[in-house]
């Protein structure tokens, strides 16, 4: 079945979250959010979830980020190429994607056990490592929405979307993704134009070709 579209509006995203709460109102709800990289996702994210929980109190929406199941540092430097594995940091195969599925389960309760507070991994771009149980989930948490580029991915050991309830994908054409790419390298880096672009050429575009192929498995397509 093709995907839904959706206006491009905060207002239709939160809407429709408010809805799963409705519908779900004694089950704890799981939405996967992916896009592409300088789609905005982890700003939606933080938007919708405040909006949220305004309505519905704090704490009953967690949002959460797929980078704390990032490979370390020194998991990379034991793959069989350590350079290319650097280079190409944020593709799929330098993540985790085993242990992301399990930390999934475990989001979901025994059928009839109470929720408890459970640690979930975030990642420190200063010293380029996730951290353990950086972020608490905390037990009245109703609504659980993670938001990475691969969690529709169904290859190199990716099989995470039948783990959620609901697929969404934040629909952000490439070029638009792509400009948006190109100046957070460089606010970000410190980079020129053409260095932003030359690391986007040799990695994030291939990354981000490999998401834009997994968008025919949301259950939504969603405005920015």
């Amino acid at each position: 079945m093709p995907a839904k579209a959706e206006t491009p509006a905060t207002g239709a995203a939160v809407s429709r979250l408010l809805a799963l709460l409705a519908q779900r109102p004694h089950q704890r709800t799981l939405v996967a959010l992916a896009g592409l990289p300088g789609s905005g996702k982890s700003t939606a994210a933080a938007q919708w979830t405040l909006a949220v929980n305004a309505q519905c109190g704090p704490g009953t929406m967690v949002a959460l980020g797929m980078d704390g199941f990032h490979l370390s540092r020194a998991q990379l430097a034991s793959l069989p190429d350590p350079a290319a594995a650097l280079r190409r940091r944020g593709a799929p195969w330098t993540f985790d994607p085993q242990a992301l599925s399990q930390r999934l389960q475990a989001l979901r309760p025994e059928t009839g056990q109470p929720a408890e507070s459970l640690g979930w991994p975030g990642f420190e771009h200063d010293v380029g490592d996730p951290v353990a149980d950086a972020i608490t989930v905390p037990p009245q948490a109703r609504l659980i929405l993670v938001e990475g580029l691969y969690l529709l991915h169904q290859d190199h050991g990716w099989n995470t979307a039948d783990l959620f309830d609901q697929r969404w994908f934040l629909d952000v054409p490439l070029p638009l993704a792509m400009q948006r790419l190109t100046l957070r390298h460089m606010q970000s880096a410190g980079l020129s134009r053409d260095q932003a672009l030359a690391r986007i050429a040799s990695n994030d575009r291939l990354n981000a070709e490999l998401v834009e192929a997994s968008r025919g498995r949301a259950d939504f397509l969603v405005g920015a």
